[in-house]
């Protein structure tokens, strides 16, 4: 067995996030920030849990560290995140000046880091950040593949009850 790297080591603390996220019936993303090499924020998905469209595990983790440090600029930190983050949470992290971000799963749908959007290293910007994809990418894809196989089930079973789905 193979030792892991420090960033496949940190991606595992941003899994057991993502874990919590399943556990709580949101979609299972989960985040850490790191501050030169100490865990200083975590966060998952609780978009249902809040009722806040915002409330994506970067946002609750790139918050937790701004009041952690007591500044908004996160310039000696390490974001990881299991899946590619979006539009919004790329713009939050280029505001919070976050130097590197490593994900593991790339979000082919949302995706703001390669997929559909590369906004962490457009140019245009005043801040970019280096970005490493696929760290613990199989583990953050059947994750994210499980919960929703388990929610379509879930769906399935309301329809054969009568009952409507959340929209």
């Amino acid at each position: 067995m193979k030792t892991p790297t420090e960033h496949e080591r940190w991606m595992l603390a941003a899994v057991r996030e993502a874990e919590r996220a399943f556990k709580e019936g949101e979609v299972p993303v989960g985040c850490i920030i790191t501050c030169n090499g100490e865990l200083i924020a975590k966060g998952h998905n609780q978009i249902e849990r809040l009722q806040d469209p915002t409330a994506h595990a970067e946002m609750i983790a790139i918050t937790a560290a701004a009041d952690h440090l007591g500044s908004r600029r996160l310039e000696n930190c390490t974001l990881y995140v299991t899946m590619e983050p979006c539009p919004m949470c790329a713009g939050a992290i280029v505001l919070a000046r976050i130097p590197v971000v490593v994900f593991g799963t790339f979000d082919p749908k949302a995706g703001a880091c390669g997929s559909l959007f590369n906004i962490l290293e457009d140019r245009r910007l005043n801040h970019r950040a280096h970005v490493i994809p696929g760290v613990l990418d199989d583990r953050s894809r059947e994750m994210l593949r499980q919960f929703f196989v388990e929610q379509g089930k879930r769906e399935a079973g309301r329809k054969r009850n009568g009952q409507k789905g959340d929209s």
